[in-house]
């Protein structure tokens, strides 16, 4: 089962919009250094939304490549055409990825119906283990409880990353699923809530900045070490703020090429970080012991 805290990676890239390995691997090498649990590869973190699906294959087999056996690796394989998100999760089974990451269809606001048969579609079509990805408010398409527990019944599907921040959703779902299905969650500023709540882990933005800090609250709610997973979260609670005051990954890019991790670069229509918010974000960083 995936659970503690996974990093949702950002994608390094030079002046000219390629991909940076060079500060990928550097990345790479320093959250196996601070021991986060698992890393995905070209999430929407990572601007896999203007990767090209050549871009976004090769992206995972370098990750491998770099990666290893040292942390297992989540491939971001979604997309609003089946078909498509077909083919990027065949990329990620080649590329030898550990499961895949699919967010629900964006903009075409299917049914419940459409999204059981998209999941199905997929799982059928690649013999990798694949999990559910629901952010609704990224989307403008929420996958509901009950859609959850019909999907985990697939045998390939084994867990969701579920964003919407809502308690009451995590105990609906869990009512449903059986105890391995790995339980996710891509909302960083409730995550110690959730994980007390009986979530397994997070897929996390914050964790780009400060992983050993955000592992170190994962692996203590899963302990059920409330009052300590509580302050441990408290250290870190403006930092998952500020990382989202602006569409991410505008602020966590800012936030990583700070920290020394190559230039600043996002591909349009994602903008540099307005100055008004550089200096807060900044003072966050050092307080919490990132810069």
């Amino acid at each position: 089962m995936f659970k503690g805290s996974i990093v949702a990676l950002v994608t390094p890239m030079l002046s000219n919009g390629d991909v940076d390995y060079t500060q990928l691997e550097a990345l790479i090498d320093f959250h196996v250094r601070e021991a986060t649990d698992a890393v995905v590869i070209a999430g929407t973190t990572g601007e896999s939304a203007t990767l090209s699906p050549r871009e976004h294959c090769e992206l995972l087999q370098r990750s491998y490549e770099i990666i290893g056996q040292r942390m297992p690796m989540i491939a971001g394989t979604g997309a609003n055409s089946t078909a498509e998100a077909i083919e990027l999760t065949r990329c990620a089974k080649e590329s030898r990825a550990d499961a895949a990451l699919l967010v629900t269809p964006y903009y075409n606001k299917p049914t419940q119906k459409g999204l059981i048969l998209h999941h199905q579609a997929i799982a059928g079509a690649v013999d990798i283990p694949q999990i559910l990805y629901n952010v609704p408010g990224r989307t403008a398409c929420d996958m509901l409880a009950d859609t959850v527990a019909e999907l985990s019944r697939v045998d390939n599907i084994v867990g969701i990353k579920e964003a919407t921040g809502s308690m009451e959703r995590l105990a609906d779902i869990k009512r449903q699923v059986s105890d391995d299905f790995a339980l996710l969650t891509g909302d960083d500023s409730t995550t110690c809530e959730f994980i007390l709540n009986g979530g397994h882990g997070a897929i996390s933005v914050t964790a780009n900045v400060v992983p050993a800090k955000m592992a170190r609250m994962c692996h203590l709610a899963a302990e059920g070490k409330e009052q300590e997973a509580r302050a441990a979260d408290a250290e870190i609670a403006d930092l998952h703020r500020l990382l989202f005051i602006e569409s991410n990954p505008i602020p966590v890019k800012w936030a990583v090429s700070q920290m020394g991790f190559g230039e600043l670069n996002l591909r349009l229509p994602m903008t540099v970080l307005s100055e008004e918010h550089q200096a807060p974000l900044r003072q966050a960083l050092v307080a919490c012991g990132a810069l």
